[in-house]
């Protein structure tokens, strides 16, 4: 008996190894994947992988084509799909790499599953989920292609069919929601209303998030009533949010009590927003009042940057629009003492004095003085002038771009040589100001920035200019900074780009050799900028040799991510990785590395989960190690949406010198999760962010890598733009 025992104990331990190792990616697999990720590098290595007979090998590697987003791998991960060992975790990474890589060619996939996994049959929630998530992401990026129109109605038809079944899965609805949000079916909004009855906060909560964005006017007096008693603040906020995009007049008092008399900042502001959209006057004096108690309170505060600042600039911006042109007394009272303790910094505060008067706000000392020390209120100044514009006001237009250009051409002897560096920040946006004035002599003042040193100030420039007509001078100032650019710019990549997109917007078949001579780059997100121009069948039609010197370019693997060569001194977009560093990065656990943030308003940590994100967790860690974050300003705040921080420059443009891939995951973005911030696929550097509350519409487009807990989070609600994060302590390996 006791050999039987022993036997058929061997026999389950040998059975479960071998189930435990099917379970893993090797490591050596492992940096395989990892780099093909990493080199953007969809070939037959990775193919082959999708048919390893170890499942979580199959797994990974449709994560990664995903991720990469070739479309030459959307065959491969529809024959997933034709096979039933590969139900589960397998089809779930395959569909939702066919909704990353967002190729029209996926969506019969995509829809098979739908069509397969709906119904009062449910076999895999997660499956069913992430088809839907696929479906929105492939209708939305091809949103003319009526071949997915089929597609399309499945999204609604799942949604009924969840209905329907009497208990519907929280987790599907969720994605289906955002689905909708980003693909508009007809009469999506008519099944999205029917989920606000949901029991889950978090299905109302994105419901509601859905109605704002298509604007619909469905069950206002339930959504109402939501505001009114909901138990949840998100979703209150949600529906605050709804009633202004709706314009609901009839919900008017309920808003202005919650703005002024609310307990929850997430709410107070969400009524205050949508109090602007409405736009009536009539609220204006108790915002006003409410304005003055938060400057009050705020004086009382013992921090340099109150958390009122939030609430304060969102009491500005909606006065702006609620009393435009009106040159209320005592809103430019209020403003005038906001102005004055604030330190002119804050652009929400120059729009607003700009809309309310205008002409007053024209005849105003700019105090050079003051101002040419500050980049922040030198920017918010131009950006108040620069609101004049949209009252189509010639002669108040004519006067604005003269005292904006007075103001501009003042900096060079007004600025002191210790302030110059930090004042070229304020330049971007007021150049930006200058344009929307359109000051006879744009042209010229835009030439002339393009040869500026500064790669923002280039680059405001270069797409100022491709906003402009087409003249000889524009095209060939343009061509001249490309050349500079391409030879000069090692550390960020902007002003390159800016001028590639210029060029070709003024005239594209001259801008070919330009274009061409910019695959030589050893940025691989300028080389991807220039295919993407090159794509053209009007442009090959001119210029018939094109196709087949692209053609070379990719066989040259022009299309990939490089390896980084020291000897050409720049980091931007190159492999920067080692095998050292993979292995690193994978030998990571969630939860085995955290990071102790020090701020102006307390400490929070933030826990890493680098299995889902191992390449941006430890870019994020080595900086952090180096003491990159420390002493830097938040520069973004939106009250109840981000808290952004980890620019250098402060002014939102800054980075490392290199940008990294994104590492796009299953993870969603709930409240305290911390994403990476971009300015397009592929160009995380250092910025990153926190969610005050849920944002589904950044689900799959940002890389999530971290998450702060609930008492940290308090910490986070109360910084404000401005604040600072005094050290960074990096604990775990």
């Amino acid at each position: 008996m006791n050999q039987r025992f022993q036997i058929l104990f061997v026999l389950i331990v040998v059975i479960l190894s071998c189930i435990f190792a099917q379970a893993q990616v090797p490591l050596v697999t492992a940096v395989q994947i990892l780099k093909a990720e990493d080199a953007r590098r969809y070939d037959s290595v990775l193919e082959g992988l999708l048919k390893s007979p170890n499942f979580a090998v199959r797994e990974r590697a449709a994560l990664a084509a995903g991720r990469i987003g070739d479309k030459r791998a959307v065959p491969a991960l529809a024959a997933l799909f034709e096979d039933t060992k590969n139900q589960g975790r397998v089809w779930t990474a395959a569909v939702f790499a066919l909704g990353e890589i967002e190729s029209a060619d996926g969506g019969e996939a995509v829809l098979d599953v739908l069509k397969a996994e709906s119904g009062y049959s449910k076999r895999d929630k997660d499956v069913l989920s992430r088809a839907v998530e696929a479906a929105g992401k492939i209708v939305a990026a091809n949103a003319k292609d009526a071949n997915l129109n089929d597609l399309k109605s499945a999204i609604v038809r799942v949604m009924d069919d969840e209905l329907k079944s009497g208990v519907p899965i929280s987790q599907v609805v969720v994605y289906g929601l955002t689905a909708i949000l980003r693909t508009r079916p007809d009469g999506g909004d008519v099944v999205v209303a029917k989920f606000l009855d949901s029991t889950d906060a978090r299905v109302r909560g994105d419901a509601l998030n859905t109605l704002t964005r298509l604007r619909s006017k469905q069950r206002l007096d339930v959504i109402r009533g939501l505001l009114r008693r909901d138990p949840d603040a998100v979703v209150r906020a949600n529906a605050a949010r709804v009633l202004g995009a709706a314009e609901d007049k009839e919900a008017l008092p309920l808003l202005l009590d919650y703005a002024v008399n609310g307990d929850d900042l997430r709410v107070r502001v969400a009524c205050i927003r949508s109090l602007a959209a409405i736009k009536d006057a009539s609220v204006a004096d108790k915002l006003i009042e409410r304005g003055n108690a938060l400057l009050e309170l705020r004086g009382r505060s013992k921090f340099r940057k109150p958390v009122e600042n939030g609430e304060l600039l969102e009491v500005m911006a909606a006065l702006g629009r609620l009393l435009q042109g009106t040159e209320n007394t005592k809103a430019i009272t209020f403003l005038r003492h906001f102005r004055a303790v604030d330190g002119l910094a804050s652009p929400e505060t120059e729009i607003a004095f700009a809309r309310i008067a205008p002409k007053a706000y024209v005849a105003e000392d700019a105090e050079p003085i003051f101002t040419y020390t500050d980049p922040n209120a030198a920017a918010a100044y131009g950006q108040g002038m620069a609101e004049i514009a949209s009252l189509k006001n010639d002669d108040l237009n004519a006067q604005a771009g003269e005292q904006l250009t007075r103001f501009v051409s003042g900096m060079a002897t007004g600025v002191k040589a210790k302030d110059q560096a930090k004042m070229l920040r304020a330049m971007p946006d007021l150049t930006r100001s200058l344009a929307a004035l359109k000051p006879d002599n744009l042209n010229q003042v835009l030439r002339g920035q393009l040869a500026n040193d500064d790669v923002f100030i280039r680059a405001s420039a270069a797409e100022l200019l491709g906003e402009r007509p087409l003249t000889k001078e524009n095209f060939a100032a343009l061509e001249k900074a490309f050349t500079v650019s391409l030879l000069k710019d090692k550390y960020y990549n902007d002003a390159m780009l800016a001028i590639l997109d210029a060029l070709a917007k003024l005239d594209k078949k001259a801008a070919t050799g330009s274009l061409l001579m910019a695959l030589n780059s050893r940025d691989y997100l300028v080389r991807t900028k220039v295919f993407e121009l090159l794509d053209d069948k009007e442009l090959e039609k001119t210029s018939p040799g094109l196709p087949m010197m692209v053609k070379f370019a990719r066989e040259k693997k022009q299309d990939q991510v490089q390896p980084y060569v020291s000897a050409f001194g720049t980091k931007q977009g190159q492999l920067l990785n080692s095998d050292l560093d993979y292995r690193r990065a994978l030998s990571r656990k969630n939860g085995s590395v955290k990071a102790v943030l020090t701020t102006e308003k307390g400490a929070f940590t933030i826990v890493f989960v680098p299995e889902e994100a191992p390449l941006t967790v430890d870019n994020w860690v080595k900086l952090a190690r180096s003491g990159y974050f420390n002493g830097l300003e938040v520069h973004r705040v939106v009250p109840n949406f981000v808290m952004q921080d980890g620019d250098p420059r402060g002014d939102g443009n800054g980075g490392p010198g290199w940008s990294i891939r994104c590492e796009i995951n299953w993870r969603g973005f709930d409240r305290g999760v911390v994403g990476m911030a971009l300015s397009g696929k592929d160009t995380g550097g250092s910025q990153w962010f926190v969610t005050h509350s849920p944002q589904p519409h950044l689900d799959g487009g940002y890389t999530v890598f971290g998450r702060v807990d609930e008492t940290g989070m308090k910490v986070v609600d109360n910084i404000v733009r401005g604040d600072k994060i005094l050290k960074v302590t990096v604990v775990g390996r």
